[in-house]
């Protein structure tokens, strides 16, 4: 159904996606149920989300699919809101498992979220459904997602925090061995001796609450946090 003052082709669907193999078979079942169906091409060369978002809008697509790893292009749901404010029905289809990502992309104004390894027949039904103009998400799967992205949030921010207590030499040791650093590389780049870095990656272990350079590092990998020279 298309609302009253909207020019967009209500049949027309919109498929961002960089697998081209899951791409094909999500256009071809689609245009068998005699939807509009565009693939959007993403450039081999240059362009950025904002490119993709543009071209997405000129689309004029009723319902777009979206896949959250786009490649070289980064996170799909930077591109959710856009679209969502602009009238679009934002399907995410994600290989993605994280549930607070999920809640997320809800929460930016997805419409569903749907895994890949799901069978290809209940995307096209959530397509059938919104084309119908019916909800595809119920309120208490909505409330479920929502409540693991509340939760990932908490856990990022506690995370920050313990970050924050690292001191300004300390962040730099561990800028370095999410650089790929090691104790020795660290010590003789800082000119000191490696037991002195030992202690200090001791306290960074301790002011993250890990057991390993390994927890500390992927810690760091987690929240998205940089080392302090960048």
């Amino acid at each position: 159904m298309t609302p009253p003052g909207d020019s967009r082709p209500s049949n027309r669907v919109l498929i961002i996606e960089d697998h081209v193999l899951f791409a094909e078979s999500l256009e071809l079942a689609l245009s068998l149920e005699g939807y509009d169906v565009r693939r959007l091409a993403l450039p081999e060369v240059g362009g950025s989300m904002t490119t993709l978002c543009s071209l997405a809008l000129r689309s004029n697509a009723r319902i777009i699919l979206l896949d959250l790893d786009l490649g070289r292009f980064g996170d799909g749901m930077t591109l959710i809101g856009r679209l969502a404010r602009a009238g679009a029905n934002v399907v995410v289809v994600t290989a993605s498992q994280d549930k607070g990502r999920w809640g997320a992309c809800m929460r930016l104004g997805a419409r569903k979220v749907i895994s890949k390894a799901r069978p290809l027949q209940e995307t096209l039904a959530a397509v059938r459904r919104l084309h119908q103009g019916l909800p595809v998400t119920t309120a208490a799967e909505l409330e479920d997602l929502l409540d693991a992205w509340r939760k990932d949030r908490m856990e990022t921010e506690e995370l920050h925090a313990r970050l924050e207590l690292l001191t300004p030499r300390e962040k730099d040791v561990l800028g370095q061995l999410v650089e790929g650093f090691s104790v020795r590389d660290i010590a003789q780049r800082g000119v000191v001796s490696e037991a002195t870095v030992r202690t200090q990656v001791k306290s960074i272990l301790a002011k993250l609450q890990v057991s390993s350079q390994i927890a500390a590092v992927g810690l760091a990998h987690r929240v998205g946090w940089l080392h302090p020279s960048i």
